[in-house]
């Protein structure tokens, strides 16, 4: 799955869920519209809020929630509209991840700590989603995906997709395994313009978290955010995937 230069399905997967569960069917709450990046930021927040105020404290939480709201008003307006494509949902979170990412280093976070912050955030947004219907979104959409991949391509060579769109070589091996490599990330551009290129590679690592919690199969040895010319995406519709971030992503990106 695929967040920036890599979660390219892995958050549209729990998207996904989440619209099977109608957690984010409203689109508007009285007079005013609530775009969809913005209801992921406010779900996010919702979800989290009890883990970092039990890491940093009350004040911490007070400051980071003011600062990130100011930054995502800033952010969301300027953020290219990639219209329609296979990659659109997972795009509507880079204007959050963007926001938390600057306030946490503005706050006087070393990187790696906004990563893993991140990661929290992250696995408490998926995990508000009960496992079993985690589990079949994430198998049913990453089916979806590959039936779409040829459509995505054909479009990438007759220059039909947004400059902010997603690159890609797609390869069917079997019934059960893909390849996708990814050449070209919306996310890497969006974060670049927003001078938070640090906040790569870090969540491209989110693709084994949100891998395993959905019990799909996941492989990768290179990615954008790493430096590397291609994210090698190794997907398997029914398979395992290890998190442990403790171990590190030496041979694993």
């Amino acid at each position: 799955m695929h967040i920036c230069g890599t979660v390219i399905c892995s958050m549209d997967v729990y998207f996904y869920a989440l619209q099977c569960l109608s957690l984010f069917e409203i689109a508007t709450v009285g007079e005013v519209a609530w775009p969809m990046k913005k209801m992921i930021y406010l779900f996010a927040m919702l979800r989290s809020c009890k883990s970092l105020i039990r890491k940093y404290g009350k004040a911490f939480w007070g400051r980071f929630k003011r600062i990130s709201k100011e930054k995502l008003a800033v952010i969301m307006p300027a953020t290219p509209n990639i219209g329609k494509s296979i990659f659109s949902v997972n795009y509507q979170f880079g204007p959050a991840y963007i926001a938390w990412y600057k306030t946490f280093m503005e706050l006087g976070m070393q990187q790696q700590e906004a990563w893993e912050n991140i990661w929290l955030m992250s696995e408490k947004m998926v995990t508000a989603i009960p496992k079993f219907l985690l589990q079949w979104s994430g198998k049913t959409y990453i089916n979806g995906f590959r039936k779409k991949a040829a459509a995505h391509v054909e479009r990438q060579q007759g220059n039909g997709l947004h400059p902010y769109d997603w690159r890609i070589v797609y390869r069917e091996i079997n019934d059960n395994t893909f390849e996708l490599d990814i050449t070209e990330c919306g996310m890497k551009k969006l974060a670049h313009d927003f001078d938070a290129d640090g906040m790569l590679p870090g969540i491209c690592r989110m693709d084994y978290l949100l891998s395993h919690l959905m019990k799909n199969g996941f492989e990768r040895t290179k990615t954008l955010g790493d430096g590397d010319n291609c994210c090698n995406c190794r997907y398997h519709i029914v398979g395992t995937c290890e998190w442990s971030p403790e171990k590190g992503f030496e041979g694993r990106k």
